[in-house]
């Protein structure tokens, strides 16, 4: 396998040992920073999700009663 050097930010090379060590534990065996880095590819884009959350109509009214409070403050700070 050939290598290369990618320079990261000292807080994202933690985050990324982080997240290796918690995959160490899920998997029972050593996962290096290269592996943990194939486990966050492979966990695919939000768009794959579509469809997959099942929620009652009162669930997603609450929360697009939420989300739609959320954006009139967003907008009243951001103006």
């Amino acid at each position: 396998m050939e290598t290369k050097t990618v320079k990261i930010s000292e807080n994202n090379y933690k985050l990324l040992w982080k997240y290796a060590g918690e995959l160490q534990k899920e998997l029972c065996e050593p996962v290096s920073i290269d592996k943990a880095i194939t486990f966050l590819f492979k966990k695919g884009r939000i768009t794959e999700l579509a469809g997959t959350w099942k929620m009652s109509d009162e669930k997603f009214s609450e929360m697009m009663k939420n989300l739609r409070i959320g954006w009139k403050q967003w907008k009243i700070r951001s103006a």
